[in-house]
């Protein structure tokens, strides 16, 4: 086996929303022959499972006595990352309004995270080749003994630009309002908040290009795959 390729290297890519993570991590994870996690997807799966099945999302017991339910199946290719609900592909229904304005709240079940973060660490474990793991707590939480930890930043008008890039003719004062208050919500949670791990490397994103965001955390993984 040549150098390099014998361990599997677990990298942790954690930050708020309109960072540039997802694009981020699957560029990463494709360049350096890793699997992929979306663990925010995952949130919102479960997010989705409780709207559909009429969970009423104002009430933590009531998510957290259904918590273990829906079977969530995350495919981890990252150039054609995958996520099921009990069989179904919810890959466009999670990232809809009504989801998104949703998941903060269901995400903040103590439940729902024991649930999703056992979820995230059997993935990880099982990567054979090693694994890009986006999030709000990996490095803090679901992986903290990850080899590599970055934590993407960007101030919140750059994050609202690039977030209503995806989301044509939003409002970007509505946007950047919505973000900020995700962040604090997030942020403000008892259980695994949004946070940076003391041994995390800070990236502000706000004045990058994609590409070099994705050449720093390349070098940083490389650079620790040498250093072994």
């Amino acid at each position: 086996m040549e150098n390099g390729a014998a361990q599997p290297v677990i990298v942790a890519i954690d930050g708020p929303s309109g960072t540039g993570k997802s694009s981020t991590s699957k560029a990463v994870a494709g360049q350096l022959g890793l699997s992929y996690l979306d663990t925010g997807a995952q949130y919102r799966a479960i997010t989705w499972w409780m709207v559909n099945n009429g969970i009423d999302i104002e009430d933590p017991t009531a998510i957290a006595a259904v918590a273990g339910k829906p079977e969530i199946v995350s495919g981890t290719d990252p150039a054609h990352p995958t996520i099921t609900v009990d069989g179904i592909d919810v890959a466009g229904p999670i990232r809809g309004q009504e989801v998104t304005s949703k998941v903060s709240a269901v995400s903040a079940v103590p439940e729902v995270r024991a649930r999703i973060t056992e979820l995230q660490r059997s993935l990880a474990a099982s990567a054979e080749k090693g694994i890009v793991v986006e999030g709000r707590d990996i490095g803090t939480t679901v992986l903290p003994d990850a080899d590599v930890k970055i934590f993407l930043t960007a101030s919140a008008e750059a994050r609202a630009a690039r977030r209503n890039g995806e989301l044509q003719g939003a409002d970007v004062h509505a946007t950047r309002a919505a973000l900020i208050r995700r962040d604090a919500a997030d942020s403000s949670r008892k259980t695994s908040p949004l946070a940076k791990a003391a041994d995390a490397v800070e990236v502000d994103t706000t004045e990058l290009t994609l590409a070099q965001v994705i050449e720093c955390v390349v070098t940083l993984v490389e650079e620790k795959r040498a250093a072994r």
